[in-house]
């Protein structure tokens, strides 16, 4: 279902019964992963934080969540002939995955540059990997091959109804298990994510950077979210993430991908207390959006 703002009557992709029917359908196939706090962080950061850890997600990250929704709303007959995407990782297994569990065929395009760690879960997941280049229009070129080949569906990484409120469910989750939270702190790479998690976020835009999960750009369902309902966008920088992933794995003992670190990196950078948002929150929720991390690029990152 279609949610209509009073934004110009601007019509957004997901609203809250699409999110709510989205938590009942996909329920059976994930986990409702854990919110943990420190109060040694909670020092650092000078607030109270709430971590959302969908790096224990199925998949080691969020984008199961839209992946199973978008598969399993497919009617049986589209289903049939499998389902197609393109991603540099995780939505690549997510989509592998929900196809393994509806026990229906993916064929997966990864560009060549794409995480050793994340195209083994493809396989892993036994999604068929075809190969393309590292740019965008590469990988949406050989995808429609693909789908014109094999009649497959289409699951678009971000720009996908069924993506965008099955990915909102994060957000239902963790206000349920912190209620008290008064901003979410969210990474951006296609919006697919921050498209159902309204709230102030911080995104990586740039494309040369640790953080190979944010190697995308807003698609034409998620950026009109983004454009109209994001209160703030803060940029950090890959030295900032390197020491939020640091602070992850030595304080709350979790391994985060660069990705997933984004968060905590915004809410420590001086960027963000100088924002309007510092003053306006107390109890932040920030989603670890993923754990898929090569463990060679992690070693790497810390001895940088």
């Amino acid at each position: 279902m279609e949610r209509k703002d009073n934004k110009e009557n601007q019509i957004y992709a997901a609203d809250i019964v699409s999110i709510r029917e989205a938590q009942l359908r996909i329920a059976p196939y994930i986990h409702r992963t854990p919110v943990l706090t420190s109060t040694s962080l909670d020092f650092i950061a000078g607030k109270q934080l709430f971590f959302k850890c969908e790096c224990f997600q199925k998949g080691g990250a969020f984008k199961i969540r839209g992946a199973s929704n978008a598969v399993f709303s497919l009617e049986d007959g589209q289903a049939a002939k499998g389902v197609v995407t393109h991603s540099s990782g995780n939505h690549a297994a997510a989509v592998s995955l929900a196809a393994k569990l509806r026990r229906i065929p993916a064929y997966i395009v990864i560009p060549k540059n794409a995480p050793k760690c994340k195209v083994e879960n493809v396989k892993r997941y036994g999604g068929q990997v075809i190969w393309s280049e590292a740019t965008i229009q590469s990988r949406e070129t050989v995808a429609r091959k693909v789908q014109q080949e094999t009649g497959a569906v289409l699951i678009h990484p971000f720009n996908d109804k069924n993506i965008i409120s099955g990915q909102g469910t994060i957000s239902l989750e963790l206000l349920e298990q912190a209620p008290g939270i008064d901003t979410i702190v969210v990474p951006i790479s296609g919006g697919g994510l921050i498209s159902g998690a309204e709230g102030r976020i911080i995104t990586l835009p740039e494309t040369d950077t640790i953080a190979d999960g944010l190697r995308a750009f807003l698609g034409e369902l998620t950026w009109p979210v983004v454009r109209d309902l994001v209160d703030d966008i803060i940029t950090v920088d890959d030295v900032e993430i390197i020491e939020a992933m640091r602070l992850c794995y030595e304080i709350l003992k979790v391994a985060v991908e660069p990705s997933g670190a984004v968060g905590l990196a915004a809410v420590l950078s001086q960027r963000f207390k100088q924002s309007a948002a510092w003053n306006e929150s107390s109890k932040i929720g920030i989603i670890l959006s993923g754990g898929n991390v090569d463990l060679g690029v992690l070693w790497e990152s810390f001895h940088r």
